[in-house]
């Protein structure tokens, strides 16, 4: 898939924190936040049904529901860019409770 390089505005922070997702039009299921910034995340879900441009509601475990859009997806994976930034100590906070060590996914998205 060509699409243009954009420059991350946040460097990525690997964690494995669980997830519920819903799209606007009710479907459900749970997936795997992989990686997050203030701006977003990459989430893995086992059966991936987003498709780019979808609008999503994620629940990290633990926090309230984070809106945001589907800005990209490879494979089980899926990259959200969320509507709000989180506040950095929050995305801090999370890096150090579920920290993760991944390869770089830089070829994926």
């Amino acid at each position: 898939m060509d699409r243009p390089f954009l420059q991350r505005r946040s460097r990525r922070q690997p964690v494995s924190l669980a997830a519920q997702c819903r799209t606007a039009s009710g479907l459900r299921d749970r997936g795997e936040i992989s990686d997050i910034t203030a701006e977003g995340c990459c989430l893995h879900m086992a059966e991936p049904f987003f498709r780019v441009g979808m609008r999503v509601l994620i629940r990290p475990q633990g926090l309230e529901g984070l809106t945001g859009i589907v800005r990209w997806i490879s494979g089980d994976f899926a990259g959200i860019e969320f509507d709000r930034p989180l506040y950095a100590p929050v995305v801090d906070h999370l890096v150090r409770l579920h920290a993760t060590f991944t390869p770089d996914r830089r070829a994926v998205g």
